[in-house]
């Protein structure tokens, strides 16, 4: 089977959708012709000149990572800087770059949730779930094609709410219409009066697939002319937003979890507030998540692990939990792990799927 670069996005994008990404992000297809076919991939979180040359060396033309390598706006390509570096070598060599940043944060299984999952943490929900992502949609369908076109409608990516799948809600009623001059109507005859039997169903939907799900509608429903509602709703989603909080098995002391955390993350130093209870109630946030503290106050977390902390930051928590900061590159260092197991998932046996093995982290540590 042959797989180019466009297949592989669209797997990597139903995986981590484009629009959950945060407005000042750059996630998706960085360079390359997305008609390329792929031989291999090679999965990093920073992409680098000798993360192209490591691509280059083990067969592989493809590289996916976390972080966009184009992320402020570029006025010219003339080597002066790093990134400019890194994407004339990629052009040069012909190898396309994918990164899916802060969509991969914001979805449930992403990130966060890994890093929970690395630190042992149960009963995991998002932190801070995301609202205005939904949408419902109602249609009113005659009773024996229900099923039909609800069933259209779910195979779109509509009806899933957390957990559960082929979620909707219907009640029976009366449809009245009279079909003009000219229509072909799937019941009653033009120019006269109807009334029929109709069942109105409701599902919800993410936001961005409406144009997929409405498609669907028109394919799967009976009628000449669909007539349908979908209403955004500022419900939050909760599969989509910042961070993770769960609990551990059993509470540990401070000092435990502390080394927990280091022996886990295999991090060298952990920077923390002074904190003496108990540690039940986790948060977690890959990358920097200082913006979140004063929900992990909220949410009642006694611990919180993330990176980027600044001086003044860490007076955040006012001696309510343990604010730790692991590092940036540490609390996101296993998400190639979850681009790994995706991408041999859609693609077993068609290419290679390697993770890198050149340091990316720009960070050192002496002792």
């Amino acid at each position: 089977m042959s797989v180019t670069v466009q297949d592989l996005t669209r797997a990597l994008e139903a995986w981590a959708p484009l629009p959950y990404q945060e407005s000042y992000d750059n996630a998706g297809l960085q360079c390359g012709d997305p008609h390329m076919l792929v031989k291999g991939v090679l999965i990093a979180l920073d992409c680098t000149p000798a993360i192209i040359d490591e691509a280059v060396r083990r067969g592989c033309n493809v590289v996916v990572v976390h972080h966009p390598i184009i992320f402020a706006p570029l006025k010219r390509l003339t080597g002066a800087t790093e990134v400019e570096r890194t994407i004339m070598r990629a052009l040069r060599l012909d190898v396309a770059v994918y990164a899916a940043h802060t969509n991969l944060d914001n979805v449930r299984h992403g990130v966060s949730r890994h890093l929970a999952e690395k630190l042992g943490l149960e009963q995991l929900r998002i932190l801070d779930p995301k609202p205005g992502l939904l949408a419902k949609l109602i249609t009113y369908v005659p009773p024996q094609h229900t099923e039909a076109v609800l069933q259209a409608l779910y195979a779109a990516g509509a009806g899933q709410v957390g957990d559960y799948h082929d979620c909707s809600f219907r009640f029976d009623g009366t449809g009245t219409f009279t079909p003009g001059p000219g229509t072909n109507p799937t019941i009653g005859t033009p120019t006269r009066p109807e009334s029929v039997a109709e069942q109105r169903v409701e599902v919800l939907l993410p936001l961005h697939l409406q144009h997929k799900a409405l498609a669907a509608l028109r394919q799967a429903h009976p009628y000449e002319e669909v007539a349908y509602e979908l209403i955004k709703l500022e419900n939050l989603n909760q599969e989509v937003g910042s961070g993770m909080i769960g609990e551990l098995p059993e509470p540990l002391p401070a000092k435990e979890f502390l080394h927990r955390l280091r022996e886990r993350l295999g991090v060298p130093v952990v920077k923390h507030t002074e904190f003496h209870a108990v540690i039940r109630r986790v948060a977690v946030c890959g990358g920097a998540g200082s913006f979140l503290t004063r929900k992990v106050v909220a949410a009642g977390a006694d611990a919180y692990v993330t990176g980027d902390i600044k001086y003044h930051e860490f007076f955040a928590p006012e001696g309510r939990l343990l604010l730790c900061d692991v590092g940036h590159y540490e609390s996101e260092q296993y998400t190639g792990e979850l681009f790994q197991e995706l991408l041999i998932e859609k693609f077993a046996r068609t290419f290679a799927v390697l993770l890198a093995e050149t340091p990316t982290n720009p960070v050192r540590y002496d002792f």
